[in-house]
């Protein structure tokens, strides 16, 4: 088995917020659908029990009018510390998965399983550091998420967040 850190996407941000609201923003869903997912994307669906054991499903919309359902399980919920959730996206469109499947480059993914995320909570002086893990099955995996643009996505999307934060 291959080591965890070459099958991991991380990506950390600081917020001018304190930690309690952050992760409020992460747990609401009328917050979270304001800020999640890249530039011009809507998400016309965000439900969410924020529980561990307890189920979410959002609905990405692109500015084109195309939908990118995912859901997921909450594994672990520690306010305001810690949040550990699955990420199925077995749903997306067949052109999402086709496209994956270029940057795969012909090498096998299983993305039938969900990915787990772990995103971490860490205040200091009324602001707040965001860690978020990705982790994936296979290096491969990861590593075509990221050309796929899985980095300028999540800055996109925090970058949202820290406006939401900023108005707060």
């Amino acid at each position: 088995m291959s080591d965890v850190s070459t099958r991991e996407f991380v990506i950390v941000r600081w917020f001018d917020a304190p930690r309690e609201l952050v992760f409020k923003a992460w747990t609401e869903p009328a917050l979270m659908a304001q800020w999640w997912g890249p530039n011009r994307f809507t998400n016309p669906v965000c439900d969410m029990d924020v529980r561990p054991g307890g189920a979410y499903r959002i609905v990405m919309r692109s500015p084109d009018g195309i939908d990118y359902p995912m859901n997921g399980v909450y594994r672990e919920v520690v306010a305001p510390e810690r949040l550990a959730y699955t990420v199925d996206i077995s749903e997306h469109p067949a052109d999402w998965h086709n496209l994956l499947a270029k940057h795969l480059e012909g090498r096998p993914a299983d993305i039938s399983k969900p990915l787990l995320f772990t995103v971490s909570f860490d205040e200091e002086a009324k602001r707040t550091k965001v860690t978020i893990r990705a982790a994936f099955d296979s290096e491969n995996l990861r590593d075509a998420f990221v050309k796929m643009g899985m980095e300028p996505g999540w800055s996109q999307s925090l970058d949202k967040l820290a406006e939401l934060l900023h108005r707060a």
